[in-house]
């Protein structure tokens, strides 16, 4: 099914362990590597895919999803839209039970091939952000530290 409601997210989230992250980068100021790098510390297993590195966030990383040798929940894609179908048929082949596609990728067509094949499909949303925000970690990346605040702060002493 198409995920894209709180109870949905949450469930895919919380039913699943293991995330294998296609298109992981080994540059630390990459997106990939930043939601990955969330997810390992909230408890998650992270497998980098990428044909480029041997190892990435100390995790050993693999060419494609078919050579990953345990099972993986979630297939999450750091990928072009048009770089999608393929990873579906891999997804589907390797028996992952959801398949995530990162903001701004979008692709209805092979979204539906694995609905079809009983995968769940999260489109256009990002891992971390929606893990942050469905259980209360968006204070991980400087965002709600109570530095910046509404409250009224008392004025700084004279001097």
């Amino acid at each position: 099914m198409i995920v894209d409601d709180i109870a949905g997210l949450r469930r895919v989230l919380m039913d699943s362990r293991v995330i294998a992250v296609v298109g992981l980068s080994a540059n630390w100021n990459r997106p990939s590597y930043f939601a990955a790098k969330y997810m390992l510390e909230h408890g998650y297993t992270v497998i980098p895919v990428n044909p480029g590195q041997s190892e990435i966030l100390g995790q050993k990383c693999y060419p494609r999803l078919e050579e990953i040798p345990g099972k993986v929940d979630i297939v999450d894609c750091f990928r072009k839209s048009e770089d999608i179908p393929p990873l579906v048929d891999e997804a589907i082949a390797i028996g992952a039970r959801a398949l995530w596609l990162q903001l701004g990728v979008i692709n209805p067509e092979a979204a539906q091939r694995a609905v079809a094949a009983g995968l769940d499909v999260v489109m256009d949303r990002c891992v971390k952000i929606e893990h942050a925000r469905l259980f209360g970690g968006l204070h991980w990346a400087g965002v709600n530290t109570g530095i910046v605040s509404a409250r009224r702060m008392p004025p700084p002493p004279l001097t």
